[in-house]
């Protein structure tokens, strides 16, 4: 909207003006020199907090989210985020202290803890999920380093309840060279999990409510039944019969298996499908490869936020034999991802995003549709 200039240049403080033409001319010629430098510089300034999405589900972005004190550090990346119930924020990440920040919905840090999980001051979170067992919720994290090999609960006060090694029964580490680099974790109805080898061997390991060990199966492989990087997975029940739905991330899709591991159907179209979350019928995937994604019940794509295909290009593209742009936050652009690596929502429908880039960018979506 142009300014009000008859506000500004009255007719009175122009007593040397001797027609109305006059001074029409001249008012009409300072709005136009005056508006059309601003009008430039709106077109050339993005929005502080750009709405991406559509429809229902649009959301308003806050980059950067989440403000840390002095002697703390994202570090390399911040890897996974979970929300509890009473909607404290916990995000894993590759800095220090410990490796995982708990956070206040208004972005203050009010603890850090998980010192277990850290090598010569580093610490390595990476997967991160929570569930109420017996009235009380705790916390169940997967370290990033095959050197710790220690899959581990916590209270949400950050105390170790326990940690697990490689299941031995399974008998897929009986080499030693073989990798076991668990990622994620999800819940079964019956009160026990399943593990994610993602970073490992491949396999999903399936444990009772107790911690015991159940069975494995998976593998690598892309037919059915075996994965490239199971990276996350997540019980979808949407229908009424609980399912585990994997981020099958090398192979480029979602696939669905039984709680047991017998392969059921793929869901094709992703990129580089990091891990998943769902609530109520909407489900939500992080994909490595610069979006996110939302889904209906029936699993039709609602929106894909930030998608892009040229800003994409540019995430991709390599430098000196790296993916540069995880490194060079002076060109990320507002409303774009780089490299999301977890998501999830809170109980207001908003999104957190945490991503795999220097500084461990975290995005709050603020649901605004």
């Amino acid at each position: 909207m142009l300014p009000v200039y008859s506000r500004i240049f009255h007719p009175a403080s122009f007593k040397k003006m001797t027609t109305r033409r006059k001074f029409l001319k001249t008012t009409v010629a300072s709005v136009a020199a005056s508006s059309a430098p601003q009008l430039l510089l709106a077109k050339k300034t993005p929005a502080k907090h750009p709405v991406i999405g559509e429809g229902e589900f649009k959301y308003e972005c806050h980059h950067g989210w989440g403000r840390l004190p002095a002697n703390h550090e994202w570090g390399g990346a911040s890897h996974g985020v979970a929300v509890d119930a009473q909607g404290l924020i916990y995000i894993t990440q590759h800095g220090k202290p410990g490796s995982v920040f708990v956070f206040e919905p208004n972005g203050k840090l009010v603890d850090s803890f998980a010192p277990e999980h850290m090598l010569d001051g580093r610490a390595f979170g990476h997967g991160i999920d929570i569930r109420k067992e017996g009235g009380k919720e705790y916390i169940y994290l997967a370290p990033n380093s095959p050197k710790l090999r220690q899959f581990a609960k916590y209270t949400t006060g950050g105390e170790l309840v326990w940690h697990k090694e490689p299941p031995v029964e399974s008998h897929k580490y009986d080499d030693p060279k073989a990798r076991f680099n668990p990622t994620n974790t999800s819940f079964t109805p019956d009160g026990g999990f399943h593990l994610g080898d993602g970073y490992g061997s491949h396999y999903i390991h399936r444990y009772d409510k107790k911690g015991n060990y159940l069975t494995t199966f998976g593998g690598k492989g892309a037919e059915a039944g075996k994965f490239a990087t199971p990276h996350g997975q997540w019980l979808d029940d949407r229908d009424g019969t609980p399912k585990l739905v994997v981020a099958d991330r090398a192979n480029a899709r979602l696939q669905y298996v039984t709680l047991d591991g017998d392969h059921l159907s793929f869901l094709e179209g992703f990129l580089f499908p990091a891990d998943i979350d769902i609530q109520g019928d909407i489900m939500l995937v992080p994909d490595l490869h610069a979006r996110v994604t939302l889904l209906d019940k029936n699993n039709a794509v609602i929106t894909q936020l930030g998608d892009d295909p040229a800003w994409r290009e540019q995430v991709l593209a390599k430098g000196k034999g790296i993916v540069a742009m995880r490194t060079t936050p002076e060109r990320w652009q507002p409303g774009k991802f780089v490299h999301p690596h977890d998501a999830c929502f809170d109980k207001d429908g908003n999104i957190f995003v945490v991503e795999w880039v220097v500084g461990g960018r975290v995005t709050k979506l603020r649901k605004v549709s």
